[in-house]
């Protein structure tokens, strides 16, 4: 089923989305998605958090930072790449600057490689856990978090929906910064914005498809007024 974003109502476009957040809400270095066991199994009794207050936890964060910029061993394990990411956003916190952090950490740990990567600590949750997953690469979530707002959203479910490849997200990053639309962006590179396959239960499907036909729409259509509804009254499960 497919709805295209930006032919309809205005807080489904780029830039309006309030309800959805696109930054991290979460305290810098809380390890929220490494320490859940729904995500990371048996790690998540592992997972080290960084207190940007604490001049011991922000010692800890500089020397994670040296051996995470140093080290090529764990470019394959996301949640590595996860930990050092809030080691590199509590060291920036704790220090009060990039240039600051990159002279306490040392080493292969430049400006560059520590905003980089700060900038994937503060994404939203919900796109943290799909990094943790390995939906997405670390990689392609350095350049999903290069975009602001709305954009890094739609950047982020086009890269779990539609496969883009790193070098994929790297070129639509590049359009959205130089002031492209992220739903046009994506178009550019085949993705349809708003379109997703989902599975329902056999009866759910007759009944939709009968609603639609009846009303003469789209199942999309009906799905989405279903989710409005349902969207205006659960509460806020935070991100």
């Amino acid at each position: 089923m497919s709805r295209d974003p930006g032919q309809s109502s205005a807080h489904r476009g780029d830039e309006g989305t309030d309800d959805v957040p696109a930054d991290r809400r979460e305290p810098v270095g809380e390890p929220v998605v490494r320490a859940d066991p729904a995500i990371t199994g048996e790690r998540a009794a592992e997972a080290v958090g960084f207190d940007p207050d604490d001049p011991e936890s922000v010692a800890e964060a500089a020397e994670t930072v040296r051996a995470f910029a140093g080290n090529t061993a764990g470019a394959d394990d996301n949640v590595y790449m996860l930990r050092g990411a809030a080691a590199c956003a509590a060291l920036v916190r704790g220090t009060g600057s990039y240039k600051a952090a990159a002279e306490r950490a040392g080493g292969d740990a430049t400006v560059s490689f520590i905003r980089k990567w700060a900038r994937v600590h503060d994404l939203p949750q919900s796109v943290r856990r799909h990094v943790a997953r390995g939906h997405i690469a670390p990689t392609a979530a350095k350049h999903i978090a290069r975009v602001a707002g709305d954009a890094r959203l739609h950047l982020a479910w086009a890269t779990v929906d539609a496969g883009l490849t790193v070098r994929e997200v790297r070129a639509a990053a590049s359009d959205i910064n130089a002031g492209t639309a992220a739903t046009d962006a994506l178009r550019e590179h085949g993705v349809t914005p708003g379109h997703l396959e989902v599975g329902l239960p056999p009866d759910q499907y007759l009944l939709l498809r009968r609603r639609a036909s009846l009303e003469n729409r789209e199942p999309g259509e009906v799905v989405a007024d279903a989710l409005d509804a349902y969207f205006e009254t659960d509460p806020d499960v935070g991100d």
